[in-house]
This record gives C-alpha cells, sequence and structure tokens, in this order.
C-alpha cells in the first residue's frame, strides 16, 4: 500500500509503536513524513465519461436516498472505470457492498460491453447467502450495460431491487466513485499498463490488499473483509458527502 494516507498509516503502526514505547501523535507523523518528502501529493486525473445513458432500455428511479444502512447485503452500488494500456484503454467493473465497502464481484475487460459488468455481478451473486430472506438493492448510473435486458434479467433472478441515479451527479453513487478512486491513486491504477494482462494481474492484486488489508475509516477501522462479516457499524443514514467522492471519475 505505497500511498496508503497517514492517517490509516498511524492506525496501522499505533500497535508497533506502542510496542517500543515510542510516543507520536498523528500531526507529529504527518510532519515527520513531511520532512523526509513523503507525502503524498494528489493529482487530477484526465476525466473520461463510461456512461451512455442514451437508450431506449427502461431506467429506474433512485431508491437509496434515505436508505439507512445496517447489513452487509442491503445495498450493492456498481460502475465502471477506465485502466489505460500503452495504446488504448479496458474497463474495469465493480460491484461493492455499501455497508462494509468490500468489493464483491469485478471483472476487467477489453470493452465497454455488457459482458464486464455482467462478469462483475455474477461473481457478487455467488458470494450471497444460499437462501437470501432480507432485501437487497442494486444501485448504479443509468447507462447502457445497467439498463440492458441481459443485466436486468439477472438482477431480478435473485430478487434483487434495482436504483439508478436519476441526474447524472456522481454524488448520487458516491461509494462507488470513491471505491474507483482509491484503487487508482492507492493503489497505482491510475497508471498505463502494457498489457491487458498485466494490467488484469495489478486489478487482482489492489482489489485483494484494498479488501484483506486496508482499513477503512467508514467501518471504523475495519478492513472491507472484517466489516462484511459485522452488523450495526454504520449507525446514520447514509446520504453521498462530497468528502467521500474527493476522488470522482
Amino acid at each position: 500500500m505505497p500511498r496508503i494516507g497517514t492517517r490509516k498509516l498511524h492506525y496501522m503502526l499505533s500497535a508497533t509503536l506502542q510496542k517500543h514505547d515510542i510516543s507520536i501523535g498523528r500531526d507529529k507523523l504527518f510532519d515527520l513524513l513531511e520532512d523526509y518528502g513523503l507525502l503524498i501529493r494528489r493529482r487530477k486525473r484526465k476525466q473520461i465519461s463510461t456512461t451512455d445513458s442514451n437508450h431506449p432500455f427502461r431506467k429506474y428511479p433512485n431508491l437509496i436516498r434515505e436508505l439507512e444502512l445496517l447489513r452487509p447485503n442491503q445495498l450493492w452500488v456498481s460502475d465502471i472505470t477506465y485502466i489505460s494500456l500503452a495504446d488504448c484503454f479496458c474497463y474495469l467493473s465493480l460491484v461493492t457492498d455499501a455497508y462494509s465497502r468490500k468489493i464483491i464481484g469485478y471483472c476487467l475487460h477489453p470493452t465497454l460491453k455488457k459482458e464486464g459488468p455482467l462478469h462483475a455481478l455474477r461473481m457478487a451473486q455467488g458470494g450471497l447467502p444460499a437462501k437470501k430472506q432480507e432485501a437487497l438493492i442494486h444501485h448504479s448510473d443509468r447507462g447502457l450495460q445497467y439498463c440492458c435486458g441481459d443485466y436486468i434479467t439477472l438482477l431480478e433472478s435473485s430478487n434483487i431491487s434495482i436504483s439508478m441515479t436519476e441526474k447524472g451527479d456522481p454524488y448520487e453513487n458516491a461509494i462507488a466513485e470513491r471505491v474507483n478512486g482509491i484503487l487508482k491513486e492507492e493503489f497505482g491504477l491510475d497508471k498505463g499498463f502494457d498489457s491487458f494482462e498485466q494490467a488484469n494481474r495489478a486489478v487482482e492484486n489492489a482489489i485483494n490488499i484494498y479488501n484483506r488489508q486496508r482499513p477503512h475509516a467508514s467501518c471504523n477501522y475495519l478492513t472491507p473483509e472484517q466489516a462484511h462479516q459485522q452488523q450495526g457499524l454504520l449507525p446514520s443514514k447514509w446520504k453521498p458527502k462530497k468528502k467521500e467522492v474527493a476522488n470522482v471519475d
């Protein structure tokens, strides 16, 4: 995790520092990293749209504006982001559990066609309990891939309610947008790769570390994998916040 934030680094170092009787606060750690040129300088990334909402398929209403997150598998959020190759782009489809921030389905695909999002959704569905009794909502933008018949049929086959953004505002899908930013800025997926195979290996490694090793501030500094096994971490209603989408893709 070469680009992890200082707050998370301070949290992860706390046990080791205590073991060696070293007392250093968060602000002091910021100063120390700055002195050695180790602070990460965020850079603006070029915006490339992956959403084509100009299509004849049905567009669904936004169901999550006042949703209270209480458990895993209550709300899934999906999005597509681009990955740069030497002479073109490929496209990463993600399905993230909004409660735990765990990436539960993903697929890197050479094109923006529906196959990438469909594969990511099937992976997410594969992790559902055999007898899913509680309600589950899938939220996405109004892109062609998420509105097409195959994708809608796959959601309906698992009795998953369908929710979509309504105004094209990234804040309406803030968690999905934030996960895109974390993978690119902290795990180096914003750089160009020499081949699709190299990019795919980097994606798999990044998602594995993100899910199992990176503490998430919104989950009380549990990893997404740990948070996915628990309930009651987020007592307040979830609403899109600007600070959650500091890295909009």
